[in-house]
């Protein structure tokens, strides 16, 4: 269409105005965005005039100062954006406001070297930014000039299907965007309201965004700054504006990446759990920018799971957007960017764990089962994750790490002893427990949910095997007892109470699975622990509170041959009237229960229990 001094009126291309519809009322989830897309568009206009310019100089003679301008007219309910940048010609509108999902700056694009693409900071890479004004507005005018040419045009639109371009008058080169608002969006003709957009969506543009005299952005991204320029101050106010949060970093980790894939990230770990740290959605807290201009902040595929406490930016130049630059489109560069940061921020967290041991601790207790959840999620990160991990355990009140437990452990020892559970505390004094401390063997103390799950994936540490105390035969006998008269007997020695455990297995029949000798006890008259094919007991529990088992398995009674109590009860067992000795009878549920209340479970049948206790007490006195 040649250049014309009477009004065209064109139809928008075919299904365009169907898609119009989609992108008006489906494509954004939140229609401040539009003023988000208007003003990327004018900062890629003065991009495109500023790469124009280092060949021809004079398309920016008497106005060289890039700006975008906002003039908002509450009364008359309009809202303009206007730029200085390269403005369009009568075919540049045709071709780019006539048709959706074709870019402007794809086609100018596409004119560029390989070389100078890579100099070019541009955001668009859709051509459906522009017509998310429509959301807001009953009609758009854009009066545009380009740079070098004397002729303006405007083109006008109600969004229905119909556009309409004609000459117009225009003193400078650039674009003017006037929207005529709707009444349920008159808000955005409010200064207070446009400022706080602009805030939060385009406070790093790199030209001045003005609205009367007041500049309302930063006109500079810090993060784009070197890091020996800023700080602890700017920093900590950083985080404090892009997290909303009161409390100061705890870690602060900056750095530029340059290669096939540049991105810039500027991150912080909070020194205070985030209140929603547990959401089962897991969503990222971390804002994604692409040449400074805010994208989103819930970014699937930018960072891990497990590292969703992590606050901050992530700017990068490379990276594919879809339409509504509201989700990233599936892309390689992605992922590669994720596996680079989730690097990074664990080998800082390293770094830092080894300089202030007692500081890591405070961020461990905060944000140790979320980092944990990594070792059943991301297989390629588990050797780093386990080298962050601490622990309770019984070697004292200080949190060990895995390398550290492994320094200490015992000569002849050949695994890594845990127990899971609930509560540390109550787990250091489980009759479980007694035969490793007579030993002077540390075990590791399990006490979150997650501790069970990785274990399932991850089976030793450094080429030593995960050991739980609470199920199979503790064989301890390879490893040397700091008190030897503690040292645990030989099988024969325990021949005096074959017949207790044979009267025992009889009596409770399917109740356990089996009875036996044990050799991880000291003090305690038996325990309960699950055989060496079955499941970990506290993983059963967890199953059964969820829902994901429906009973816990039967499991093995061990008892104790040194206690005075069970020599006695073995003297009874192999005695002329042990057939007939109800106190037999009842000392084997007794005892069974005992070993179940010791794991914080309830009797097999508390009625009964309380009868034969009874009628224990009643013989004794």
């Amino acid at each position: 269409m040649t250049e014309t001094k009477q009004k065209e009126t064109y139809s928008f291309q075919t299904e365009v105005g169907r898609l119009l519809q989609i992108v008006t009322d489906s494509l954004y989830s939140n229609r401040e965005v539009f003023l988000r897309e208007l003003i990327s568009n004018a900062s890629d206009a003065c991009d495109k005039l500023r790469h124009a310019a280092l060949t021809t100089p004079a398309l920016t003679d008497g106005d060289a100062d890039f700006r975008i301008t906002l003039s908002a007219d509450n009364d008359a309910g309009t809202l303009s954006i206007s730029d200085n940048g390269i403005g369009m010609s009568h075919d540049d509108l045709l071709s780019t406001l006539g048709t959706i999902a074709q870019s402007g700056v794809n086609a100018f694009l596409e004119k560029l070297g390989d070389e100078d693409k890579d100099n070019v900071k541009l955001i668009g890479q859709f051509g459906v930014g522009f017509y998310s004004a429509f959301m807001v507005a009953n009609k758009v005018d854009v009066v545009t000039r380009k740079a070098g040419e004397n002729q303006a045009w405007l083109w006008s639109s109600d969004g229905k299907g119909e556009f309409s371009i004609e000459p117009a008058d225009r003193d400078q080169r650039g674009t003017t965007i006037t929207l005529t608002l709707k009444d349920d969006a008159k808000e955005f003709s409010e200064d207070i309201r446009l400022k706080t957009v602009v805030k939060t969506y385009s406070d790093h543009i790199s030209f001045p965004i003005k609205l009367g005299d007041e500049t309302l952005n930063e006109a500079s991204a810090l993060w784009t700054r070197p890091a020996r320029d800023i700080t602890p101050e700017q920093y900590k106010e950083f985080y404090h504006h892009t997290a909303h949060a009161f409390d100061d970093p705890w870690l602060t980790i900056h750095n530029q990446v340059e290669g096939l894939i540049s991105y810039t990230n500027l991150l912080f770990v909070p020194s205070t759990r985030p209140f929603d740290l547990f959401d089962p959605e897991r969503k990222s807290h971390v804002k994604l920018y692409v040449n400074r201009v805010f994208i989103t902040d819930d970014t699937q595929g930018l960072l891990p799971p497990y590292l969703r406490f992590l606050r901050g930016i992530v700017d990068s130049e490379d990276l594919s957007l879809n339409v509504s630059r509201e989700m990233l489109q599936t892309d390689p560069k992605l992922a590669k960017i994720k596996s680079s940061l989730t690097k990074k921020v664990l080998g800082e967290l390293k770094k830092k764990g080894e300089a202030d041991a007692e500081a890591y601790v405070s961020f461990w207790r905060d944000f140790g089962a979320v980092l944990k959840e990594g070792l059943v999620d991301d297989f390629s990160m588990r050797d780093k994750l386990l080298e962050l991990c601490r622990f309770k355990s019984t070697h004292g009140s200080e949190l060990t790490s895995l390398a550290a437990y492994k320094e200490r452990m015992k000569e002849g020892q050949d695994g890594l002893y845990y127990m899971a559970g609930t509560d540390a505390e109550k787990m250091a004094h489980s009759p479980q427990l007694e035969g490793f401390r007579a030993k002077g063997v540390e075990v590791l103390l399990f006490e979150d949910a997650v501790d069970e799950f990785w274990l399932r994936h991850i089976n030793e540490f450094d080429g030593k095997p995960f050991k739980s105390v609470t199920q199979g035969d503790a064989n301890l006998d390879d490893i040397k007892s700091e008190d030897a008269d503690k040292e645990q007997k030989d099988e024969s020695e325990n021949e005096h109470i074959t017949q207790l455990v044979a009267s025992f297995k009889a009596t409770l029949g399917d109740l356990v699975k089996d009875v036996r000798p044990s050799k991880r006890l000291t003090d305690s008259p038996v325990c309960l622990i699950a055989d060496d094919s079955g499941m970990d007991v506290n993983l059963e529990r967890l199953l059964k509170q969820t829902g994901q088992l429906q009973a816990l398995s039967v499991r093995i009674l061990e008892v104790n041959p040194d206690h005075t109590m069970i020599r006695k009860l073995a003297d009874r067992a192999s005695g002329d009237a042990a057939s007939n000795d109800t106190l037999l009878t009842d000392a084997a549920h007794l005892l069974l229960d005992q070993a179940r209340i010791a794991d914080g479970e309830e009797p097999v049948d508390p009625v009964a229990f309380g009868r034969r206790l009874s009628s224990v007490m009643s013989e004794a006195l």
